[in-house]
């Protein structure tokens, strides 16, 4: 039985088109199936592994050497407050235990309403906006205690679903190189050169005639 939706089935399999080797389309497949489901479910991981023909246990260990891959359920948003030291100094850890407080849960927790998961990060490389809080691998700062509560009832209603879609989808544009493009290109090359061995031409087009001189 299919884990994937059909709609997700088929994108699957077009992505693995892009690619020369289908066990090349591992991390992709991963992160269409979070954004099926929110992460990475058992099922799912079967169901990549049959495509691509390697074993779920590969799935996984693969999966779990990436934090944007996740194994066990998260919130709808996963709230990451990077805490190093540009955004240590900008006031990172009150923004964090704020964090905490607003939402009623600590580090590495996820609310009761299954929306958010909060993380502390060590890094998120946007030090000139610190402190720096990334939202499913969308980008916010500088924040403060009031600026976090802001961003949070914004997510929570909806009103940034344009900007921040749910469970971190990274692409929602399906590809269309790879494979598939270089596939069309020599189709096309191939009708050109079967036309012109038809001796099929483009008729001339009729120009001025010059008479002898005067």
């Amino acid at each position: 039985m299919s884990h994937f939706s059909p709609e997700n089935r088929a994108r699957a399999e077009a992505i693995m088109a892009c690619y020369p080797r289908p066990r090349s389309a591992l991390i992709p497949l991963c992160h269409l199936a979070q954004s099926q489901d929110g992460w990475l479910t058992p099922g799912a991981m079967e169901e990549i592994g049959e495509l691509l023909g390697c074993t779920p246990a590969e799935v996984r260990g693969t999966a779990t050497f990436y934090d944007m891959l996740h194994t066990e359920p998260v919130g709808r948003h996963v709230i990451n407050v990077c805490t190093n030291i540009a955004c240590m100094l900008a006031g990172a850890y009150e923004v964090l235990d704020h964090a905490e407080s607003a939402l009623g849960i600590s580090v590495g927790q996820t609310t009761e309403d299954g929306e958010f998961t909060l993380e502390e990060a060590e890094c998120l490389a946007g030090c000139d906006k610190a402190p720096c809080v990334q939202v499913n691998h969308r980008f916010f700062g500088p924040l403060d205690p009031e600026g976090f509560d802001i961003l949070a009832d914004d997510l929570r209603s909806g009103r940034l679903a344009d900007t921040v879609p749910s469970h971190g989808i990274l692409n929602r544009v399906d590809r269309n190189v790879g494979l598939p493009a270089m596939a069309a290109k020599t189709a096309a090359a191939g009708a050109k050169q079967s036309s012109s061995a038809n001796g099929s031409r483009q008729p001339a087009q009729a120009g001025p005639v010059s008479g002898p001189p005067a």
